[in-house]
């Protein structure tokens, strides 16, 4: 029995200084800030969540700010691109965007029959808007109208130095599918398929490893409908011979945590309980929200963290 994620849960980052995260994600992309805690791991850090009005699973992408921490290096055993899906009659209205904000960018190119732009963010993390066929809307209440506006978290692209390993835990432990190949990159689709449930992997053989650092993707988290999809998942994992983590609460979703094969990190995250949790739909990511066990450190939390306002 295989493990069967719908998609993306999210996708997490190690950013640099904090508000240039915002005023990139929330101000250039026009995600909505939907949640503004802590690394519950490292309480002194941001952890910044984005993604649509509701930050609905498979829309989220978070950061964890590192300020002037050390930076670090793509390659082997790494997530090296986070894509995310723009409706295919935006492709233009993204271009006079970039352009017009001054961020260089190359494309479109075509990539598995898809129109792909490709840039990066304020940190060199490497990032693709892919028009894509994507269902749903996105959020309309930032810098980017409704109907232009990112639909979600597209793929990721994880680099591997041998494809087998990999490709053989992706099918046979997590229920994905290979669907077709790009030159070296090679496409993984779990659920129903298409934007939002794409692992691409790319052999890239005797490149050098990743180190993790600022500019870096941490890892990518995949859906389970609940605690009971999440517990049969760790099962599963653990007979097939992965190293999991027990199950850790992250307040707004429950996670576990494991390596694939090629070394890159992968969590699979619960859609419930959600962002709404501790603050209404109105005032998601306005308040420093903080998980009962640290909410007797708040006031020196406040006085440590760099203050993060609206893009």
């Amino acid at each position: 029995m295989t493990i069967a994620s719908s998609g993306i849960h999210h996708v997490t980052a190690i950013s640099g200084d904090p508000q240039s995260t915002v005023d990139f994600y929330g101000g250039a992309l026009g995600l909505r800030l939907v949640k503004r805690t802590v690394n519950f791991d490292d309480p002194g850090t941001h952890h910044l969540y984005f993604g649509d009005e509701a930050g609905t699973p498979g829309t989220i992408v978070t950061f964890f700010p590192w300020g002037n921490g050390q930076r670090g290096r793509g390659g082997i055993g790494q997530i090296n691109v986070m894509s995310f899906s723009i409706p295919q009659s935006s492709l233009g209205w993204w271009l006079e965007r970039l352009i017009a904000r001054g961020i260089a960018h190359d494309g479109p190119a075509k990539r598995f029959r898809e129109q792909v732009i490709t840039l990066r963010d304020q940190d060199g993390i490497a990032l693709e808007l892919v028009a894509s066929r994507r269902a749903g809307t996105g959020w309309g209440g930032g810098s980017v109208p409704a109907e232009h506006a990112i639909r979600g978290v597209h793929g990721v692209t994880l680099w591997v130095d041998a494809l087998e390993p990999t490709s053989r835990f992706l099918t046979d432990a997590l229920g994905f599918r290979a669907v077709g190949s790009d030159g070296n990159t090679h496409r993984f689709e779990t659920g129903a398929g298409g934007g939002g449930a794409i692992a691409d992997v790319r052999v890239a053989e005797g490149f050098w490893r990743a180190t993790m650092g600022v500019g870096t993707v941490h890892h990518v988290a995949w859906r389970a409908a609940g605690d009971d999809a999440e517990l049969a998942a760790r099962a599963q994992l653990e007979a097939a011979g992965a190293h999991v983590t027990p199950v850790r609460d992250r307040v707004y979703f429950h996670s576990i945590y494991f390596h694939e094969p090629g070394g890159t990190l992968f969590e699979i995250a619960t859609d419930p309980p959600g962002f709404t949790l501790d603050e209404s739909l109105a005032q998601l990511g306005t308040a420093l929200k903080l998980p009962p066990w640290l909410e007797s450190q708040r006031t020196a939390l406040e006085a440590a963290l760099p203050p993060v306002h609206a893009p």
